[in-house]
């Protein structure tokens, strides 16, 4: 593994601003694929995706979470559908992966949490037997664009234990 990539993965913040474009077939198609060969437990890959790229939908789709202002601004969003038996780690592992995909193609990435569920189910037509809680809001980022401040990190001693937790 090149220290290039190590820092790639290291450098990927979350952006809430873009700009006011589509993105392209090529970039969602990229994007998509990288997140349908994410890995997940015991290869189930217990998901699928609904991409919200109509800015009305987008507007009705940010109803349902609090801090969900990346959703309206976005170019797409894409809602990870956690599908029957799925686990919500695999869920976790594919956004980062939209994520980190999305970032190595030049769009910005932003992720969400939809904190009444019920209400995506509705808005989006996704069957009662499926979790909706998470998206990824995606778009070419804006001239202005900035990472969300991060504010450092925890130091590592506080947060890594070993042999028990101590």
């Amino acid at each position: 593994m090149s220290r290039d990539f190590y820092d790639f993965i290291l450098g990927l913040r979350a952006i809430r601003s873009y700009r006011d474009e589509p993105l392209s077939d090529e970039d969602l198609a990229a994007i998509l694929e990288a997140a349908r060969w994410t890995g997940s437990s015991k290869n189930r890959q217990d998901w699928s995706f609904v991409v919200v790229t109509e800015k009305e939908q987008l507007m009705r789709l940010a109803e349902c979470g609090d801090f969900t202002d990346p959703v309206r601004r976005s170019a797409a969003t894409i809602v990870i559908v956690q599908e029957p038996g799925g686990y919500e780690f695999d869920s976790g592992r594919v956004a980062q992966n939209i994520m980190l995909a999305a970032k190595a193609i030049g769009v910005a990435s932003c992720p969400i949490t939809f904190h009444r569920d019920s209400d995506v189910r509705t808005v989006l037509g996704i069957p009662d037997d499926r979790r909706a809680r998470y998206g990824i809001a995606l778009g070419y980022p804006a001239e202005d664009a900035a990472p969300a401040r991060m504010g450092g990190r925890k130091p590592r001693e506080a947060i890594v234990h070993r042999e028990r937790y101590s």
